[in-house]
């Protein structure tokens, strides 16, 4: 990725703030994941600050916000509180933040309610319509039973959330520090992610929804299996093309700031391009969602992860169905999915092998 540019050298330290602009800090907060990390930022709003994602709930990033709280914030007010989206390394803190200070949290109504929503699941909510699921995707029952029996949810990472919120909408302004943040709403990854736009200043608190060095997750959920949450997030990547200018300064929520932004979502664009072709490829045979995994997936595949994978696979092959280019028949309760143009899959095929020696990863 040799047309991105990283500005900044050194990444902050826990509970410390590296200021990446005038008024805009940026902090790391620690992830007891593979993905070892997330980037928050703290917006100066001159007697009080404003926080864009929180963390991972529990006492470790806790005790980080709370060095944050005396030196870098200088005990200022934490004044709002702004959640890009519902996943749990970025609303973790919200609402210990939020009564910590009395400070209303902002959400979109799409990823409030889905929180609220997913983090009061429960091994019991893993119905006969999960089962469903991943038996048509070609799992054993038994996927599902040591599912239950191993379920942690998210209660356990999210504190309690605040019992109300100010809607984001796309297009919101919200003027913070003398600087106007636009509201874009991007989907796929999550229902309505919020990032913030600064266009006098071209910078872009992105969330999730652009990173520069790992590709967000698009994943069809159990609760909605005939989804095609691709086919948002590429639009909601041709929207941001249209909109940012090539000199923005791309503040994500993994990996680093940088600049670049139109090509990495040229990159991003061509990498589920070449995933999409590569199913389509792979489906000139029968296929069922588990033996396309290897096409998408080159390592090991458990727990969580293989939940995430699954799902991720599903969301290309929906989108597939959805424009005709395979077709869906079902034998003993499994999905088998197969090319409905074998002539164009096999001319994929000559292309793939040419672009690619190993197996497609994301």
């Amino acid at each position: 990725m040799s047309t991105l540019k990283y500005p900044f050298p050194h990444t902050p330290e826990s509970g410390q703030v590296l200021e990446v602009a005038e008024g805009l800090g940026w902090l790391r907060m620690p992830l007891p994941l593979a993905l070892d990390h997330i980037n928050l930022y703290l917006l100066d709003d001159g007697d009080g600050w404003w926080v864009v994602d929180t963390g991972i709930g529990g006492s470790t990033v806790q005790q980080l916000w709370l060095e944050v709280f005396r030196r870098p914030m200088a005990d200022l007010p934490i004044k709002g509180v702004v959640a890009t989206h519902m996943h749990p390394d970025h609303i973790g803190q919200a609402g210990w933040l939020c009564e910590r200070f009395q400070a209303p949290l902002y959400m979109t109504f799409g990823e409030y309610f889905s929180a609220r929503s997913f983090v009061g699941m429960t091994a019991d909510d893993l119905d006969w319509t999960t089962q469903l699921y991943f038996r048509r995707a070609g799992m054993d029952d038994g996927f599902l039973e040591q599912m239950k029996a191993n379920w942690q949810g998210m209660k356990g990472i999210v504190e309690p959330l605040p019992g109300s919120y100010v809607r984001l909408r796309e297009g919101d302004v919200l003027t913070i520090g003398g600087r106007r943040w636009r509201v874009v709403v991007g989907r796929g990854h999550s229902p309505e992610h919020a990032c913030l736009f600064c266009e006098e200043d071209r910078l872009l608190l992105s969330g999730d929804q652009i990173i520069p060095r790992i590709t967000s997750n698009v994943s069809v959920m159990p609760s909605e299996p005939d989804a095609d949450p691709l086919a948002d997030w590429l639009e909601s990547l041709g929207r941001l093309q249209e909109l940012l200018p090539a000199d923005t300064l791309v503040l994500p929520a993994h990996n680093t700031p940088f600049f670049g932004v139109q090509a990495r979502l040229r990159q991003l664009q061509a990498h589920h391009a070449d995933h999409l072709s590569a199913v389509e490829t792979a489906c000139l045979a029968p296929r069922t969602l588990v033996e396309l995994l290897p096409v998408l997936f080159s390592r090991p595949l458990e727990g969580p992860v293989l939940n995430m994978a699954l799902g991720e696979c599903l969301s290309h092959v929906n989108y597939l169905l959805r424009r005709g280019r395979l077709q869906r028949q079902e034998q003993s309760g499994v999905y088998y999915y197969r090319a409905t143009d074998p002539e164009r899959a096999g001319q994929r095929l000559g292309r793939a092998h040419h672009r690619h020696s190993q197996p497609l990863r994301v």
